[in-house]
């Protein structure tokens, strides 16, 4: 099976059927085509055996993450990248694993790899701006960050992150302050993850302007979710971009299709005009 349909075939199984893990790691083998994904998975394995070799028998969950923050962070070393974040290897797993450096989601992704396996209920959190992990621990919720060693975070620390990244005109008449942390804290899906990170990944080669990257992100965010029209449109624009003008017809009939009253329908309208006549010549 070809690495695009394997990729494929596992987005088609129920979410509690996707390994995570190993789909972030086809979704690097993008960057790195001759990426051994079974080896990468095998070692996130060999991280698991060993931290389960040094749990204590009779440990709950809190000294299950202790001994996990220690593990990972303090015996292996792996840490977030503050001083280069946007270095496109921090979202690549096998390049996390491998550098024992990363950003928020792509550690976060390790840590709730490793941590599944040795027993603990981890979820991921899509928390704005900065990704996050929870465990529910004797009733209570434990917000973590791999970013920064697996810190507990208070709710303290939570709303100051929120005041940081949403601004005030965005919540009307409730200050930041004042808005419920429940709904931020909310278990993020499987392939809410993989989007957010190929997200990441979008943003980072839109800047540097890779436009053949751009378009593997966009070719595994559409696998990933289907339904993303928005990036249906962008695929189709960087297609015409890149002169694939078949290509870029289709996403953008498509998109129009889709979108009727979507504001930009006039500039993509006249963007089907153009590629129509462009697409004739080539016949």
């Amino acid at each position: 099976m070809a690495p695009a349909d394997a990729f494929s075939e596992l987005m088609a199984r129920d979410e509690a059927e996707i390994d995570l893990g190993r789909a972030c790691l086809m979704i690097a083998r993008d960057a790195y085509p001759a990426l051994d994904v079974d080896g990468y998975v095998g070692e996130i394995e060999r991280l698991a055996a060993r931290l389960k070799g040094r749990l204590p028998q009779d440990g709950g969950d809190e000294e299950r993450v202790i001994a996990l923050n220690q593990f990972l962070f303090d015996d292996l070393g792996y840490s977030g990248n503050a001083d280069n974040y946007y270095d496109p290897r921090n979202s690549y797993l096998n390049e996390v694993i491998d550098r024992r450096t990363g950003i928020p989601i792509t550690l976060s992704v390790l840590y709730l790899e490793i941590g599944r396996r040795v027993g603990l209920s981890l979820h991921g959190v899509s928390f704005p701006g900065h990704f996050l992990v929870r465990l529910r621990v004797r009733g209570a919720m434990l917000v973590l960050d791999p970013f920064s060693g697996g810190a507990p975070l208070a709710e303290a620390d939570l709303r100051e992150r929120l005041r940081r990244v949403i601004p005030q005109s965005a919540t009307g008449p409730v200050p930041v302050e004042e808005l419920p942390l429940d709904q931020f804290l909310e278990p993020a899906g499987k392939r809410q993850i993989l989007a957010r990170l190929l997200r990441n990944l979008k943003s980072i080669y839109r800047e540097t302007d890779k436009p053949q990257r751009l378009l593997e992100v966009l070719n595994r965010m559409l696998v990933v979710v289907p339904d993303a029209r928005g990036e249906l449109r962008d695929r189709g624009l960087l297609y015409q971009r890149l002169e694939c003008y078949r290509a870029a017809l289709k996403d953008l009939q498509d998109y129009a299709a889709l979108e009727p009253d979507a504001p930009d329908f006039d500039d993509v309208r006249a963007k089907l005009l153009e590629l129509g006549a462009l697409c004739a010549r080539l016949n």
